[in-house]
């Protein structure tokens, strides 16, 4: 019995885990498919610089194509192995343990990539400018594009402040995307009238700290390490499980069978004698577990189940 309710009580911590490798991969593909987006934004506007370097070393393990497949892969083998959990079959439950230690090894290496810190500084945030000069030319439509979803989704204008476009192309003011109130020529009546309409903050801080590290990537950190260690606490259980299932099924050895006592003798005023067979009772099966089979006492199998006899004294 207590072997019993060992094997239920890992089942369902089995569960439970499982439950979380869906939640904690869901998570992880919806963070990094938001950085992804943003990665290819700031991508677009560093290239060619030392900032494009330190963005693809700090967001490239992040996003990459293997990442997105463990995790994908591990909400599979969270499904095989709520299914071997519930069936208790051996073979798969042992597929679900070898593919958490697989995926493990892979979660470790890309832990270890991503452990380098980005070598940048604030200078070569000037280096952004040179991107400045080709926007709003006609083959430049994807730059100008970018410009201004940045500007309008992170609230700066410029690189350090947004005279940057006056000094830096042959505009007299800046895009409308730098009006915190957009509308068309809300830059022209801004750079006439009132400045305090333009965003004052320039976008170059604002890309120096996505490189240095969002609260998005640290959640996608904090993320692959609770999906570690979720994970090998699942494989140490995923062991005594198969240990309690291989050990439980293996039926027990048939006790040899005593023989029965004999009856007294009947006296001459005792009352009739009665006993009764009933039926044995069976061992009640719980969980995975396959209960022995009860070994009947050979005196009292050779009479049908059910039937009582009375044994009177002789006259």
């Amino acid at each position: 019995m207590a072997r019993e309710d060992a094997v239920r009580c890992l089942r369902c911590l089995l569960y439970a885990l499982n439950l979380l490798f869906w939640l904690m991969s869901a998570c992880v593909l919806g963070v990094a498919a938001w950085l992804r987006d943003y990665l290819n934004t700031v991508l677009t506007l560093t290239a060619h610089t030392r900032l494009e370097e330190a963005a693809v070393l700090t967001y490239s393990p992040a996003v990459h194509p293997v990442i997105i497949a463990v995790c994908c892969f591990l909400i599979i083998v969270a499904m095989v192995g709520y299914c071997g959990t519930l069936k208790c079959n051996l073979l798969l439950l042992s597929w679900y343990f070898g593919s958490l230690l697989v995926i493990f090894c892979v979660e470790l290496a890309s832990g270890v990539w991503t452990y380098d810190e980005p070598s940048v500084q604030r200078s070569d945030m000037i280096s952004l400018k040179s991107r400045m000069p080709n926007y709003g030319l006609q083959q430049y439509q994807w730059l100008t594009h970018t410009w201004n979803t940045f500007q309008t989704e992170f609230k700066c204008c410029g690189v350090i402040y947004f005279t940057d476009w006056l000094e830096m192309t042959e505009m007299e003011w800046p895009p409308d995307s730098c009006c915190s109130n957009q509308y068309p020529g809300c830059a022209r009546h801004a750079h006439y009238r009132d400045l305090s309409d333009l965003y004052q903050e320039g976008c170059g801080p604002k890309i120096y700290s996505f490189i240095r590290g969002t609260k998005q990537l640290q959640v996608l950190r904090f993320l692959g390490v609770s999906i570690g260690v979720a994970q090998i606490l699942a494989m140490a259980l995923t062991l005594t499980l198969l240990w309690a299932l291989h050990y439980g099924r293996k039926s027990p050895e048939p006790a040899s069978p005593a023989p029965a006592p004999a009856p007294p003798p009947p006296s001459e005023d005792s009352p009739p004698l009665t006993v009764t067979h009933g039926p044995s009772g069976d061992v009640p099966k719980s969980g995975c577990m396959r209960a022995p089979k009860a070994w009947a006492n050979p005196a009292t199998t050779n009479t049908p189940n059910g039937h009582q006899f009375e044994m009177e004294r002789l006259s």
